[in-house]
């Protein structure tokens, strides 16, 4: 590892920044240096400014991966090599707002009953039941399970937040017959040698082949469960609030997308602007 590597990641750390945060900043800054095939701290200004707009016009990248990008090129200049440059102020991500796919319920069941290996089907259901991250469900440890309270400890979640969401009956007695199964004194979806957790990308690709064979057509990932999960609650009449807490959400505003996805909050607000005009015109 190259000196100016080590000092970055030592950056990092003295800021706090989780350790997933650190790998994709240090990788955004390699992705940089290997453009222009040179060390990062010989890349001019103008080298950078011809750098995002690559990514923009010619690459054409997802606002997600310009945002990174962005965040971990910048904290290097910024932080680590203490360059104050105008191009790292005015370099923006496109911001598109999109609502994410949704699956109904019965959506849900469908995909989820036709994921092929049960360490999987089990693992894709508790992230639904319980609105976790990919990450969040294949590193699920058996002592965040309080089968007692009937909670799930979700520790270093997001921004290295930890965070307790509810348990369904159900779940709970589909992890515990799991779990029967191989005894791991520590994952809860462990690998075959016993002593990691089950890879994600693996996990991607069981629900990838089930949303295919479900016959679903809608552009779904293993997020989609958690935005599913999110407004499955607020059709069910959970404050939104309540919500937030349990998705980890930093701000309101970034549940409160939800309220554009639910049917029921649609058919209340037909249901009200009808009885708005009756009143008015009868």
């Amino acid at each position: 590892m190259s000196a100016l590597r080590q000092k970055m990641i030592e950056d990092m750390q003295l800021k706090g920044l989780a350790v997933r945060t650190q790998e994709a900043y240090v990788n955004a800054v390699l992705q940089l240096s290997r453009h222009f095939k040179k060390s990062p701290d010989g890349i001019y200004e103008e080298e950078l400014r011809e750098y995002f707009l690559y990514l923009k016009n010619e690459k054409r990248v997802a606002e997600s991966t310009f945002s990174i990008a962005l965040c971990g090129i910048k904290f290097f200049y910024e932080q680590t090599l203490k360059k104050e440059w105008h191009t790292l102020q005015i370099v923006r991500p496109d911001r598109k707002k999109k609502l994410p796919v949704v699956l109904s319920t019965e959506e849900v069941k469908r995909v989820l009953e036709r994921v092929q290996r049960w360490p999987y089907q089990v693992c894709l259901k508790t992230i639904y039941a319980c609105g976790l991250r990919l990450l969040e469900g294949t590193r699920l440890r058996v002592k965040g399970i309080d089968s007692a309270r009937k909670m799930i400890h979700v520790v270093e979640g997001k921004g290295g937040k930890d965070r307790y969401v509810p348990l369904p009956d159900h779940t709970l007695k589909l992890l515990r017959q799991y779990w029967s199964t191989h005894h791991n004194p520590v994952w809860m979806f462990p690998r075959h040698n016993g002593l990691d957790a089950i890879h994600e990308t693996t996990v991607q690709r069981a629900f990838r082949a089930a949303l295919q064979e479900s016959g679903v057509h809608k552009q779904a990932s293993v997020h989609t469960l958690r935005h599913s999960y999110a407004t499955h609650l607020l059709e069910a009449g959970v404050d939104l609030r309540i919500i937030q807490i349990y998705l980890g959400h930093a701000s309101p505003s970034t549940t409160a997308i939800y309220t554009h996805l639910t049917s029921v909050t649609e058919a209340q607000v037909h249901q009200r602007i009808n009885r708005i005009h009756a009143e008015l015109w009868d």
